[in-house]
């Protein structure tokens, strides 16, 4: 019994060696980065709108619903719902085989390459997310994320159980902000890099993955914070994190620089997409 699970599991991972060997998958993943270099765009985008007192949904959901919107959009959404599926599963190959799948350099029981595996899996996740988001607004069925997060929360907050769960979710959020703070801050993300990329590309990963761990770091906080005040209004997520900033003394000015530091994450992705090792 024990050879047979043994064998299953040497051939799960060899077809999927043999998927991550396709040209075309890799392509049609690395397209996953452009997608999510625009998502990021837009957002920066709509925080520079907020700052200038028009409205929108500074979160995944309100780009996704201003590029519905443009004339060709939900094409683009179909696209990006492809490209997200792709880098969700390629994102599984590598929970499978280890990071960099087409390098090889997975190791079997290391502790670091189960790390890895463990990262590679929750970015699985989130790709498969965005990709249901994509979807949802291309088919003219998208909503916010904000008022969802908001209405889970209040149904979560009426239970002892429900507020715990949402305290570990915000814990969550922001071992994850600032795991992307230091992964800025140390400059570590150029070990995801091959080749030669431009010297731009140092401040441009710099500044936004410190940015963008900093909302996704308030956004957590935010989370734990309506907890303590029986507010659910307050647990709207990265939209919610930036609208707060906003309000802040100097608020207009810390909205753009929150939006530089969304965009130069976006064009970051851009890179991503020619230079991420895979």
């Amino acid at each position: 019994m024990a050879q047979n699970e043994t064998n299953r599991a040497n051939g799960m991972s060899r077809a999927v060696d043999r998927a991550t060997d396709s040209n075309t998958f890799e392509r049609v993943a690395r397209a996953g980065h452009v997608m999510s270099g625009f998502v990021h765009l837009l957002i920066a985008y709509i925080i520079v709108q907020l700052a200038f007192g028009t409205g929108g949904n500074a979160d995944q959901s309100g780009a996704l619903g201003a590029l519905a919107a443009k004339p060709g959009g939900r094409l683009v959404l179909w696209v990006a719902m492809v490209a997200f599926i792709a880098m969700a599963l390629w994102r599984l190959a590598e929970t499978v085989l280890g990071p960099h799948a087409t390098e090889n350099s997975g190791g079997d029981g290391d502790e670091t390459s189960l790390l890895d595996r463990a990262k590679a899996f929750g970015l699985a996740v989130v790709y498969f997310a965005f990709a249901f988001s994509a979807y949802q607004f291309a088919s003219g069925g998208g909503k916010s994320s904000g008022q969802q997060n908001a209405g889970m929360s209040a149904r979560l907050m009426e239970s002892g159980g429900g507020k715990i769960l949402l305290v570990v979710v915000g814990l969550v959020a922001i071992a994850i902000g600032g795991y992307h703070i230091y992964k800025g801050a140390s400059k570590n993300f150029l070990d995801d890099l091959k080749g030669t990329p431009s010297k731009l590309v140092e401040p441009l990963g710099l500044v936004g993955y410190v940015a963008k761990g900093l909302v996704i770091a308030g956004a957590g906080v935010l989370v734990i914070v309506a907890v303590f005040n029986a507010d659910p209004s307050k647990a709207t997520g990265l939209d919610g994190a930036v609208k707060t900033l906003g309000s802040a003394p100097f608020g207009q000015f810390l909205l753009i620089l929150a939006a530089l530091g969304i965009a130069a994450y976006g064009v970051y992705s851009f890179v991503m997409a020619r230079y991420a090792r895979m």
